[in-house]
């Protein structure tokens, strides 16, 4: 495990919020049951040819493997790196661990995912002491009861918190006072903004911004012709650090689902998998609206004899993009081995939802900013001719209209 650190820039007021976010979690708890492994370059994943990363450790990061790279290119990348198969039902028991003792400390806790959240530590600072005081107690109490390492950033807000845990990666601790936002803020990249790809990135460097004190000091016309008026103005209102989210205790939506059921049982896959299209567009678009993004994404099918399985999947970076989550469902259906069993409703679940823009997107690469930007107008033009005016190629071939249900739950 690595050492912890703590950097403090103190000097200014107290900030209240803090990031908590486990390092490389998957990974750090299969090495809990294997302590050979530790320090060596690792990754979580089945251990065949189709399978891909699900996390990795800091050695195998620094060789350059990735959550979301296929097995096959992380051995060829090390190919001595030790593959150790997943146990979620491991992960969702630390989890819960973690958790509680966050919930030891302040009642104010927002659970991104299984992995991470934001605190609200305003008012506990009477009984454990300053918010940095509070971060490090947290983290000893973390290590001393799972054996996990965790980052904290402690911020004013949420935005710029998110910033200081990925900074103090791995097992540190960063904390920035109101007063040294700016400071610590506006030299940082482009990318470091939320929301920020590889497609917006170009586009922003092209334009000769390179640095966040690079948009916040040009003109919100110039972003927002270059952009768009939400994301140029989300950009420049974030290089000002200004994030008006509270820590929220409570979701409305707790998943977002659309099914379908068939007027005669299928067994088709082209036909499966063009209705999943529908769907998972319909679920992105719906993401969108809400401003939220999902972590796990899952498959509904029930069969002609009314037997009714599922299958999910948590993603390591959370998405409202359409084409991925049917990128996801489609391998959930493959896995699935139907046997060739006719199928009489089919439906996609999103969840673990989270606040749009709190994960970078850098899992999909280029093309998945490319099908961000292209749904999202497609979205502006549903809202303006009706949701059925821009419909994907591959539904030219109607699917019948039936029984359809989309469900936030």
């Amino acid at each position: 495990m690595q050492p912890s650190h703590s950097v403090s820039l103190l000097g200014g007021t107290a900030p209240n919020i803090l990031h908590i976010d486990m390092d490389a979690f998957f990974a750090s708890v299969e090495v809990l049951d294997r302590p050979e492994v530790a320090g060596k370059p690792a990754v979580v994943a089945h251990d065949s040819p189709r399978s891909v990363v699900t996390s990795a450790t800091y050695e195998a990061r620094a060789l350059g493997i990735r959550s979301a790279m296929p097995l096959v290119t992380a051995k060829r990348l090390c190919p001595d790196v030790i593959v150790l198969e997943p146990h979620f039902e491991k992960y969702r028991a630390y989890s819960k661990k973690v958790m509680s003792i966050f919930y030891d400390f302040t009642p104010v806790v927002e659970q991104l995912s299984i992995d991470e959240a934001f605190l609200d530590v305003s008012g506990a600072q009477k009984i454990f002491g300053t918010p940095e005081q509070i971060a490090q107690q947290i983290k000893d109490r973390v290590r001393d009861e799972t054996g996990l390492p965790c980052s904290v950033g402690v911020a004013s807000t949420k935005f710029v918190a998110k910033l200081a845990s990925t900074k103090s990666k791995p097992n540190g601790l960063l904390v920035i006072p109101e007063e040294e936002t700016l400071a610590f803020l506006h030299p940082l990249p482009i990318e470091t903004i939320w929301g920020v790809g590889k497609k917006t990135a170009e586009v922003l460097h092209k334009r000769g911004l390179h640095t966040v004190a690079d948009i916040a000091q040009s003109p919100p016309a110039s972003l927002i012709s270059a952009l768009g008026q939400a994301a140029g103005t989300h950009l420049y209102e974030l290089s000002w650090a200004r994030d008006p989210r509270p820590v929220s205790t409570q979701r409305a939506e707790k998943s977002i689902g659309k099914e379908h059921t068939f007027n005669e049982d299928v067994t088709d896959a082209e036909k499966l998998k063009a209705t999943l299209l529908f769907q998972a567009d319909h679920v992105g678009a719906q993401l969108r609206k809400a401003q939220l993004e999902a972590r796990t994404i899952g498959l509904k099918v029930t069969f002609s004899d009314f037997e009714s399985l599922t299958r999910s999947r948590t993603l390591p970076e959370a998405t409202s993009v359409g084409r991925e989550i049917h990128k996801v469902v489609c391998e959930l259906l493959d896995e699935l081995k139907t046997g060739g069993r006719s199928i009489r409703l089919i439906g996609v679940r999103a969840a673990s939802l989270v606040d749009a823009g709190t994960q970078q997107l850098s899992l999909w690469g280029d093309e998945g900013d490319a099908w961000k930007e292209a749904e999202i107008v497609m979205d502006q033009v549903g809202e303006k001719f009706g949701p059925d005016s821009v419909r994907p190629a591959s539904f030219l071939r109607k699917i019948e209209p039936t029984r359809e249900s989309g469900t936030p739950g």
